[in-house]
């Protein structure tokens, strides 16, 4: 198992509306051959401040079957325009 790692920077005011993109954009990441689970949480210190945890069975499970996927054209239009900076993706083991 592969935990990918993303700490998400939002837009300020832009938070409840990336919450229920985010809602939407679920369903694409998760539909993916060798997605186990995934968690999206708030910072209470920061505004705008996410935790984006997903878990998959083997790297290419993200770093090629979603990457270059379909679903994840529909996940980029729904979700990239809300961070600032984009994030860093960090995998652990």
């Amino acid at each position: 198992m592969i935990l990918e790692v993303a700490i998400l920077y939002i837009k300020k005011g832009q938070s409840e509306s990336f919450e229920k993109d985010f809602e939407t954009a679920k369903a694409y990441v998760s539909s993916i051959t060798g997605y186990i689970t995934h968690s999206l949480r708030k910072c209470l210190e920061h505004d705008g401040k996410y935790l984006l945890l997903v878990e998959w069975e083997k790297l290419e499970d993200h770093t090629i079957s979603f990457r270059q996927s379909e679903e994840y054209k529909i996940w980029k239009n729904l979700l990239h325009h809300y961070y600032d900076p984009f994030p860093v993706v960090e995998y652990y083991v």
